[in-house]
């Protein structure tokens, strides 16, 4: 993300044309505002102070499929038994996104972000004391929930405070840090744990340790402001202006002394303060759009989630031992780091629908060239790879296209109520592809997921593109004011 003010820009304060009050609807000056700071140095901290914690989460999100070798031996658990606590997992994990999605369109972004964190640390911390199997079923709940309203936050805040050239690569980020980084580096912390510790109970260290940089992270985030976007909804201007001064000054504490005013109030008393209501997002054209990338992450979710949860579970079934297993994943996950840096690399280049279309077909090509002609462990890696090339490319696109297709007023729950269909969808659909891949094998299993892609595909065809678009901040739009906005 380049930086487009000036150097001064961000030490102090703007003058001339560009430090008087700004003119037109309320999105329209935020996005004005937006566009003449660029990135500063003060967003790139709230980048990394997010992203911190995403890349915990992600480790945190692998816990089950780490331990769940060490578990089978340590406590005799079967697989259904395995397959439950990454259930749990995933079910809390969309509950905590539609929590979460109802608290930020009233009550904020910023105070849930470290909310979420807490419960997320607290359930790690619980799962590693677990002295039987139904306290670390409890546990894992627990940390869904806070994983769940942890990511549906990021996502959110990391659109609301960039401008639409920026925007796509900042959420984008957030999956090369979660699905790129994250899940590839997940296997290499599980051999890092078992090579240090040793024993039945070695398993533990994996959750105790993700709660120790739960710490580090919530102490980072008493820096991270309220976004603009949602304080200017909420009428709350003058403190809206004070967070993008911040911005353009890069200074994210500390005094500001005569903050610019970036924006003003609405030509539409209304917009200048949203009254609308979190069922705004099921109703209208806002449930089309709602229902759609519902459908389209439902069908990523399934295909991601069933390749992360079986893999080593499939390698080891073929006579590979455990640690060669995670070895093996982790390479195939590479694939999930250059798909999240392509996909974020994209997003500022080309249409969402393009994006998701184009990875929708090679996501189909490899789960079939997977399930007929991976004849040896070579080619299973290879097709491994282009799978969570293409599966990431959507997951990231549709985290970054989710938050363009609502206003502010409903923006959270919009946006968590489709993470949370897609948490839900990878917390069941594993037990399916498990029973798939049990009756009629690797060819059995990838057909079925090559078949949601194409699904996906043609689900993603149908919301309007918001591609270098001012993100919605006023009520809903009339159908011509929304072919306006997207060129429909």
């Amino acid at each position: 993300m380049e930086r487009k003010a000036s150097p001064g820009a961000a030490t102090k304060p703007l003058n001339g044309s560009d430090a008087g009050p700004r003119t037109g609807s309320l999105a329209q000056q935020i996005e004005g505002a937006y566009q003449r700071i660029g990135v500063t140095g003060a967003h790139r901290s709230i980048v990394f102070m997010i992203l911190l914690g995403v890349f915990f989460d992600a480790l945190e999100q692998n816990a089950v499929g780490i331990t769940g070798p060490v578990l089978r031996e340590a406590w005799g658990l079967g697989g259904a038994e395995i397959g439950l606590l990454n259930t749990m997992t995933f079910t809390a994990t969309a509950l905590g996104r539609l929590a979460t999605g109802l608290i930020v369109d009233k009550y904020g972004r910023r105070q849930m972000l470290v909310i979420n964190l807490i419960i997320f640390a607290g359930g790690s911390l619980l799962c590693a004391v677990a002295p039987n199997y139904p306290v670390l079923a409890a546990g894992r709940f627990i940390v869904g929930f806070g994983l769940g309203g942890e990511i549906a936050v990021a996502v959110i805040m990391m659109a609301e405070f960039f401008a639409a050239k920026h925007r796509g690569t900042a959420v984008g980020l957030i999956n090369v840090t979660a699905a790129g980084l994250g899940n590839m580096l997940a296997p290499a912390f599980g051999i890092l744990v078992f090579t240090l510790f040793d024993g039945p109970d070695k398993w533990r260290w994996v959750f105790g340790l993700l709660f120790i940089p739960a710490l580090l992270v919530m102490f980072f985030r008493r820096f991270v402001p309220e976004t603009p976007r949602f304080l200017a909804s909420k009428g709350r201007l003058d403190e809206a202006n004070m967070v993008i001064t911040r911005l353009a000054r890069g200074k994210l504490s500390g005094p500001i002394h005569d903050p610019e005013q970036f924006i003003t109030a609405a030509p539409d008393p209304v917009e200048a303060k949203s009254t609308g209501h979190w069922k705004d997002a099921l109703r209208g054209k806002l449930l089309k759009r709602t229902v759609l990338l519902c459908i389209a992450v439902c069908m990523s979710y399934a295909a991601q989630i069933s390749m992360l949860t079986l893999m080593p579970t499939i390698l080891v079934a073929q006579g590979f031992e455990v640690k060669t297993s995670l070895w093996f994943t982790l390479i195939m996950q590479s694939g999930s780091l250059l798909g999240a840096a392509t996909a974020a690399f994209l997003a500022s280049r080309l249409a969402r629908k393009k994006v998701l279309t184009g990875a929708a077909i090679l996501g189909c090509a490899a789960g079939l060239s997977m399930a007929f002609l991976a004849s040896n462990i070579t080619l299973v890696i290879i097709f491994g790879v282009l799978f969570n090339f293409a599966v990431i490319i959507l997951n990231t696109t549709i985290w970054l296209f989710a938050p363009e297709l609502y206003p502010t007023r409903t923006r959270g729950f919009g946006t968590s109520i489709i993470l949370a269909a897609g948490s839900l969808s990878g917390g069941l659909f594993p037990l399916i592809s498990g029973a798939i891949f049990d009756s009629a094998g690797l060819g059995g299993m990838f057909t079925t997921l090559a078949i949601l892609f194409i699904v996906l595909a043609v689900a993603v065809q149908f919301p309007p593109e918001t591609f270098g678009k001012p993100m919605e901040e006023d009520g809903e739009t009339s159908g011509d004011e929304e072919a306006a906005i997207y060129g429909h």
